[in-house]
C-alpha cells in the first residue's frame, strides 16, 4: 500500500538534489558528508563536560574524530597539515636550529609557509629535572638559558599558542639520540613511559594548543600487533598509554603509529597498520584515535616495492594495503606522521614523494613533514641556514596545505602580541649590608623593534632613606648601550610596605630592542645610609635565588614599564 507514496518521496528527493545542484553548484553538494558510520558525531560525541578554559581564558577548542574525519569543537571539520622540528630528542634537549637563529622567529616562518601545526619529539631523558638546555646560541635567544628540557617545552608550547599553531607531542626516543626498538627498556620501562605521559597529559589539560599524544616513535624490530604479548605487543601497549592519557585529559587526539612487521609483512617503521583491521586499538574515550603511519622514499632504504615495473604507480594500493584502508573504509583518521625526502623531482624519489603528496591531497589526509629542519637524511623544508626556503620542496608540500586551526591571541594567525620581559640577575654584595647591585636587560618578544625610550624599570626597597639620600646619585654601568643615555633616579612611594624605587629610564638616543632580542645590559649600583634592620636583603625586588646570582633570568619583582603601562612583573 505505501509503495506509491515510496516513489513518489524518492522523486522528490532526486529533483530536490537536481535544484539544488542547479542553483548553488555541484561543489557543495559535493561538500556535503557522506553517509557512513561517522553521521552524528559531527560535535563530540563523548559525553564529557566542557573542557576547562584555555590559560588566556579564551574556549578551548579541541578535536575529535568522526570516522575518517577530524573535527574541532563547533562541529568544523579540520585536517592537521603541519611539520616536524626535531631537536628536543636529542642531546641538547631543545629544538633544532637556535645556535643559528630565534626560536620564535622559526616559529613565525612555519605559521607564515601555512602549516597550522607542529610535531615536536622528546625523549623520556629530556624530561627529567636535571637536564638543561645546551647547543644554543643564547644571545640569539635570551631567556632561554639555564632552562629544563621540559621547560622548553613550555616555551615552544606557549609561543605555538600565541601564533594559533597547534602542537603534537611525540615521545621520540626513551633517552637522547638512544634508538630503541621497541617502546621500553630495561632502564626506562614502560611504567615510566605511561607516567611520563601522564604527566604531559596532566601539565598541558586545558591547554588546547596540545591536541595530541603521538604515544612512541617507530616501533619496529620485534614489535607486534594483536599478539597479545605483555612486552612486544604494541597494539596492547598503545592501549594502556592511550587510556593513561585519557584518565588526565579526555579531550586528547591519541595518535598510534603501526610496527614494522606484521606477519610475513614488512614494511616502514611505524608504517605497517594492516593488523588495526582485525585488532583495532580501544580506548575508553570514544573518538580520540587516529592512526600515524610514517612513509619514506627509495633514498632512505631501496625498498621491493621502489623497484616494481610499475612504480609509481603501484604506490596508491601499496598505502591503501597498509593504512590507506582505514580512512577509505572511514574506520579512523590518517595522520601520516612522517614523510620527506631531499628530491621532489623526476628521480625516483622524487616520484615517490610527489606521488604521496598527491595520494594525500586526493584523500584529504593529514600529514606532518619531515621536517623543518634541513636533516642529513631527508633535507628540510629550511635549508641549511635555517632562513632560507626550498622553494622546490615547499611548491610541492603547499598542496597539503589547508586553513588554520586556531587564530592566536592577537586573533590573527600567526601574529604573536607584543610582549616585554626583563631579564635581572642580583650582583654579588653583602646581603646584610646596605648596599644594592643589580643588572638587567629588556627582551623584546615581539616581531617589530621596540624603542627604548618608551620604558622604564623600577627596583622597589625601604631603605629609610632620609631626603638628602637623593643627593647620593646611582652610578650607571652599561654593556652595548650609550650610558649616557641611561637616567636613574630614587623616587619616594609609600606602595607595598616600601618607601622608594630606583627608577631607570632611557634617553631618546637609547636606541632600538630588535625583534626578539635583548637590549644591552644596564647595571645599577647604590648605597643607601645603613639603616639597622633594613638590610639589602629585604627589598621587595632583592632576588635570593641562587641561580639568579650566577645568571640574567626572568624575575617579576623588578617591574617594566612602556608608556607607562605595565609590561612586566607585579608590584608590591
Amino acid at each position: 500500500m505505501r509503495k506509491p507514496y515510496i516513489r513518489l518521496a524518492l522523486i522528490c528527493m532526486v529533483v530536490a538534489l537536481i535544484t539544488a545542484t542547479l542553483v548553488i553548484g555541484p561543489g557543495l553538494v559535493d561538500n556535503f558528508p557522506p553517509r557512513g558510520p561517522w553521521v552524528g558525531c559531527v560535535r563530540d560525541p563523548a559525553r564529557l563536560p566542557p573542557p576547562p578554559d584555555s590559560p588566556d581564558g579564551r574556549p578551548a577548542n579541541y578535536l575529535h574524530t568522526c570516522g575518517s574525519r577530524l573535527y574541532d569543537q563547533s562541529g568544523r571539520e579540520v585536517r592537521i597539515a603541519g611539520l616536524n622540528w626535531a631537536g628536543l630528542e636529542g642531546r641538547g634537549f631543545a629544538p633544532n636550529g637556535l645556535n643559528e637563529r630565534n626560536w620564535q622567529d622559526i616559529l613565525d616562518q612555519v605559521a607564515a609557509l601555512g602549516y597550522n601545526t607542529v610535531r615536536l619529539p622528546f625523549s623520556s631523558e629530556a624530561l627529567q629535572p636535571d637536564r638543561r638546555v645546551d647547543w644554543i646560541n643564547f644571545s640569539l635567544n635570551p631567556g632561554l638559558e639555564g632552562l629544563t628540557g621540559l621547560e622548553m617545552l613550555d616555551r615552544l608550547i606557549a609561543g605555538a599558542r600565541d601564533r594559533g599553531l597547534k602542537v603534537i607531542l611525540d615521545r621520540h626516543y626513551v633517552a637522547a639520540g638512544r634508538l630503541t626498538t621497541l617502546w621500553h627498556t630495561l632502564d626506562v620501562p614502560e611504567e615510566r613511559w605511561i607516567a611520563d605521559w601522564r604527566m604531559l597529559a596532566a601539565r598541558y589539560a586545558g591547554n588546547d594548543t596540545v591536541i595530541a599524544a603521538d604515544l612512541a616513535n617507530e616501533p619496529h624490530g620485534e614489535a607486534t600487533w594483536g599478539t597479545g604479548s605483555p612486552d612486544t605487543d604494541w597494539r596492547l601497549a598503545a592501549e594502556r598509554a592511550g587510556n593513561a592519557v585519557l584518565e588526565a585529559n579526555p579531550y586528547l587526539l591519541i595518535f598510534v603509529e603501526g610496527i614494522e612487521n606484521y606477519r610475513t609483512d614488512h614494511w616502514w617503521w611505524g608504517g605497517n597498520l594492516i593488523g588495526a583491521r582485525t585488532a583495532p586499538v580501544r580506548l575508553h574515550v570514544p573518538n580520540r584515535l587516529v592512526y600515524s603511519p610514517h612513509d619514506y622514499g627509495p633514498a632512505i632504504s631501496p625498498q621491493a616495492w621502489f623497484w616494481d615495473p610499475s612504480f609509481p604507480a603501484n604506490m596508491p594500493a601499496e598505502w591503501d594495503r597498509h593504512w590507506g584502508y582505514l580512512h577509505r573504509e572511514n574506520i579512523a583518521p590518517i595522520v601520516v606522521g612522517e614523510f620527506g625526502g631531499h628530491s621532489v623531482g623526476a628521480d625516483q624519489d622524487g616520484q615517490w614523494q610527489r606521488s604521496l603528496v598527491a595520494y594525500l591531497r586526493e584523500r584529504k589526509m593529514g600529514a606532518l613533514i619531515w621536517a623543518l629542519d634541513p636533516t642529513w637524511d631527508t633535507g628540510g623544508v629550511l635549508t641549511k641556514d635555517w632562513r632560507t626556503v626550498n622553494q622546490p620542496k615547499q611548491q610541492v608540500y603547499q598542496q597539503l596545505l589547508t586553513l588554520p586551526l586556531d587564530t592566536g591571541a592577537s586573533g590573527v594567525f600567526g601574529r604573536a602580541p607584543a610582549r616585554f620581559t626583563l631579564l635581572y640577575h642580583q650582583g654579588d654584595v653583602d646581603p646584610a649590608g646596605d648596599s644594592i647591585a643589580f643588572s638587567f636587560q629588556i627582551v623584546n618578544d615581539s616581531q617589530d623593534p621596540a624603542d627604548l625610550s618608551r620604558f622604564e624599570a623600577r627596583y622597589w626597597l625601604d631603605c629609610g632613606c632620609q631626603p638628602t639620600d637623593k643627593q647620593r646619585q646611582p652610578t650607571v654601568e652599561t654593556q652595548g648601550l650609550p650610558s649616557q643615555q641611561v637616567l636613574v633616579d630614587l623616587v619616594p612611594t609609600e606602595q607595598g610596605g616600601q618607601d622608594h624605587y630606583l627608577r631607570v629610564r632611557f634617553g631618546p638616543l637609547a636606541g632600538l630592542v630588535g625583534r626578539y632580542q635583548a637590549s644591552g645590559t644596564v647595571t645599577i649600583r647604590f648605597n643607601r645610609a645603613a639603616q639597622p634592620g633594613r638590610p639589602s636583603s629585604g627589598d621587595y625586588s632583592y632576588a635570593p635565588q641562587a641561580e639568579l646570582h650566577q645568571r640574567f633570568g626572568p624575575w617579576s619583582r623588578v617591574t617594566l614599564y612602556r608608556d607607562d603601562q605595565l609590561v612586566w612583573g607585579q608590584e608590591p
